[in-house]
């Protein structure tokens, strides 16, 4: 859903910044590299401690790099298979140490068994999510959609843990994670099925007609 809204934060946001970069001479891939480390920083460091709305902050400041640095390639002309690759590689690394960060918290300051496993599931389905899709198009299929796509996610937890922290409401960061819950084994059932549809339908493409 927020995947919509990627041209305007592009091209008008953050273009400023990306034209600067480019007169900078510096590299998308490491933009993207700096980015995923910030990330992975302001939620494994500061998240255990507690400090929520400090961590927030951080990965927020980094995470529009994943924005920024597929501008400043296609702008430069400099769109490749590697980059394509490293961007979704070091995507996986960005949202594991997020939950990951989480997980830490409620298993130490947050004190909760209960949204220990649950954002530990959040974690596992998130990364499903990306696999069951990078599977299938290895595959020639397709496995788009659902309720729960990584922007959506990441936006979803990294607003409600913030506005949790500055208002000392907790509950709307546990709310998310429940329906962050829901929504991502939504988003892989989806997917499975999509698959499975497109999987038999090429099976009977292929089997021989009657003689």
């Amino acid at each position: 859903m927020l995947d919509r809204f990627k041209n305007f934060w592009q091209g008008v946001v953050l273009a400023p910044v990306i034209d600067l970069l480019i007169r900078l001479g510096v590299s998308p891939d490491v933009v993207t590299l700096v980015g995923t480390l910030g990330v992975s920083a302001g939620a494994l460091v500061f998240f255990p401690q507690g400090m929520l709305l400090t961590g927030v902050l951080v990965i927020t400041a980094f995470v529009f790099s994943d924005l920024v640095d597929g501008a400043m390639a296609r702008k430069t002309g400099r769109v490749s298979v590697f980059g394509n690759f490293f961007d979704s590689t070091l995507d996986r690394i960005g949202d594991g140490a997020i939950f990951g960060g989480l997980v830490l918290y409620f298993a130490g300051p947050g004190d909760s068994r209960l949204y220990t496993c649950l954002t530990l599931y959040c974690l596992v389905m998130g990364a499903v999510t990306s696999y069951a899709r990078a599977k299938a198009e290895s595959l020639g299929l397709q496995a788009k959609g659902g309720l729960a796509e990584r922007a959506d996610r990441l936006v979803a937890i990294l607003v409600m843990t913030g506005l949790g922290a500055i208002f000392g409401l907790p509950w709307l960061m546990h709310l998310t994670i429940w329906v962050l819950a829901a929504a991502s084994t939504e988003t892989v059932v989806r997917r499975v099925l999509m698959v499975r549809r497109q999987a038999l339908a090429l099976e009977q493409e292929a089997q021989p007609g009657p003689s």
